[in-house]
């Protein structure tokens, strides 16, 4: 008979925190195998131990009624927290979904007046009316999610969050997790918000002992995950997931683990994207499990159900907020497309390489397609061939010659292509460089995008008058290269690729005007890098002014063809207050943003002589 004295079933986290062990007394084996069956995650470990997934434990906790002796269960005192606030979340999550399904507002909720006062007088920065609406929103809830399009100021709205909890003495420091481009964002609105600036520190090898605010990125969270939990629980936090797509693997991916591993010793839980489904509800799904362990993925389940994405936001509108592009009120883009002829030599290395890779496509097609090579290899082919020269590094400027010489008659084409910078210069170079000079002599500052790193550091050369900076996944100082740009009068232009620099980084108060020289299907990286310069703040009557340049009858008419359907769709969504399957900056099902209709395109273009 079990000692009354000593509990029958004992339960604690497992060392990853994302499952829970079950460890029973001597003679509970039997009753431990009986229980374990119940749950679908669940696994012997032991003749005595089992574990379970944690959220199906959160979700399942009735389960536990079902123990031959219930008032013997011991929770580790963790745990026992965490359950204890999983039971409030479920009750506050179900009540607000069935008492006001469309989101109208019912009594007890904060109310967008009431803000300014909640946020204390250490508060000092202006909101939006849509700011203040969503703050509003994300207090009343115990944990929240801000799915407001890029560029409408999530930053200031979640440090509003912070500041009326801290005011309200429910949190003492805040836990940020984002792209290390996102850092400076967090820095300077810290310092613009508050009358007095919290230490913000970025993580490096450990927490710094003053750091109230503490800025980590998604790929350091699996190697520093039991220091990040110390500083977590050390004293009342807030979390806060930034880009927040980046998880939207969950738990089968690594960022993802380490969220969820890490969310539940947070008082408060937010997660901030302008990207929340990007490939349907199983993003959705993973997103709210971290703002909800155990109950998110249900709601979303249950919203699922017999619908569609945009069926499910509509449900689920109650636990998010978003605002849309039409109420940023911002100033039109004046998107300009500027086409360019390929000169003899371009034009026929371009012709012999897609007919190669025509040659390739029927006993390659599968592994070009995941790879992504040839949409890669045209994409260099129709800026400069002498991009795809064997053996070339990928940051070493191209050697141009001034005049350019003839080649000689029947050259080989492997080593036209090695020399071509010898011979011709690239038409959408010579379109870089005269719209980057005209903007500079109108006092115009101007972001030159490249896919390439070797695009931008040749193109640094010949604009080296106008003391260009240069940012790129290379690049040392980056922190000083933007700066530079932001401040020194005499530094005109900005040469990046969207890959670095392509979110987390405002501009849009020093430069006006971008050139793409490529770029690829990724539609939802192509508008976060258009959000550098054209977001929140940007003084009226401002005129943003975007050049696309196309290289005609290559692999840019195809993608500029697929992106305009796609940004027809997004410009929608964006506009729209749900939720629906919106592109990803981070797209990881094809390479470059490809879907099957862009394969198909590409496929074409390919046959097409």
């Amino acid at each position: 008979m079990t000692d009354v004295s000593e509990p029958s079933l004992r339960l604690s986290f497992d060392e990853t925190r994302t499952k829970v062990v079950f460890r029973a007394c001597d003679d509970g084996q039997a009753h431990l195998v009986r229980l374990i069956a119940r749950y679908g995650s669940g696994s012997q470990r032991g003749a005595l131990t089992a574990e379970v997934d944690l959220e199906e434990f959160l979700a399942q906790l009735p389960l536990l009624r079902h123990w031959h002796d219930p008032a013997g269960v011991a929770f580790e005192p963790d745990l026992k927290s965490l359950a204890e606030g999983s039971v409030r979340d479920a009750q506050a999550v179900e009540a607000r979904l069935s008492a006001h399904p469309q989101g109208s507002e019912v009594a007890g909720e904060v109310s967008a007046s009431e803000v300014p006062e909640l946020l204390g007088d250490s508060w000092a920065a202006p909101l939006t009316s849509f700011q203040a609406r969503d703050v509003a929103k994300l207090l009343t809830l115990t944990h929240g999610a801000n799915f407001s399009v890029p560029g409408a100021g999530k930053t200031r709205t979640a440090l509003a969050v912070y500041a009326a909890l801290r005011h309200a003495g429910k949190v003492r420091r805040l836990l940020v997790v984002s792209p290390k481009s996102a850092y400076e964002a967090w820095t300077d609105e810290a310092v613009q918000c508050f009358t007095k600036a919290p230490a913000v520190r970025v993580f490096k090898h450990h927490p710094e002992n003053d750091a109230e605010i503490l800025l980590v990125n998604y790929e350091r969270l699996s190697r520093h995950q039991s220091q990040l939990a110390d500083w977590l629980t050390a004293a009342p936090a807030m979390m806060v997931l930034d880009e927040a797509h980046r998880m939207k693997l969950g738990v089968r991916g690594a960022y993802g683990a380490s969220c969820m591993a890490l969310g539940p010793l947070a008082r408060h839980r937010l997660i901030l994207t302008g990207t929340p489904a990007p490939n349907g509800a199983k993003d959705l799904e993973s997103l709210l499990s971290f703002v909800w362990p155990g109950h998110g993925r249900r709601a979303v389940d249950r919203a699922v159900a017999g619908g569609d994405l945009s069926h499910a936001s509509r449900v689920l509108r109650p636990l998010f907020t978003r605002t849309t592009k039409g109420e940023l009120q911002l100033p039109p883009v004046d998107i300009r497309v500027r086409y360019v002829n390929l000169p003899e030599a371009h034009r026929r290395l371009y012709s012999a390489l897609r007919n190669q890779l025509t040659g390739l496509q029927d006993r390659e097609q599968e592994q070009f397609a995941r790879l992504g090579k040839v949409l890669v290899y045209l994409m260099m082919a129709s800026t400069n061939p002498a991009l795809l020269a064997s053996g070339s590094d990928k940051h070493e400027p191209l050697p141009f010659h001034v005049p350019p010489l003839r080649p000689a008659d029947g050259l080989p084409l492997q080593e036209l292509m090695r020399d071509l910078p010898r011979y011709e210069t690239s038409p959408k170079y010579e379109a870089v460089l005269q719209t980057v000079v005209d903007n500079a002599r109108a006092g115009r500052k101007t972001l030159v995008w490249s896919t390439f790193v070797r695009n931008l550091t040749t193109l640094a050369g010949p604009l080296g008058a106008l003391r260009p900076a240069v940012v790129h996944g290379g690049t040392a100082d980056r922190d000083e290269q933007i700066r530079r740009f932001r401040n020194d009068p005499d530094c005109m232009v900005l040469l990046s690729n969207p890959a670095t620099l392509g979110e987390g980084i405002s501009l849009h108060h020093v430069c006006h005007d971008a050139i793409y020289v490529d770029r690829d299907f990724a539609a939802g990286r192509y508008l976060q890098s258009l959000d550098r310069i054209h977001r929140l703040g940007l003084a009226a009557g401002t005129e943003t002014r975007v050049t696309v340049l196309i290289a005609q009858g290559t692999i840019d008419d195809v993608v500029h063809e697929r992106l305009g359907r796609k940004l027809e769709f997004m410009g929608q969504i964006l506009d729209d207050p749900l939720v629906r399957q919106l592109a990803d900056p981070e797209e990881d099902l094809t390479p470059w943003g490809m879907d099957a209709s862009d394969l198909r395109a590409l496929m074409n273009h390919l046959s097409t002589c």
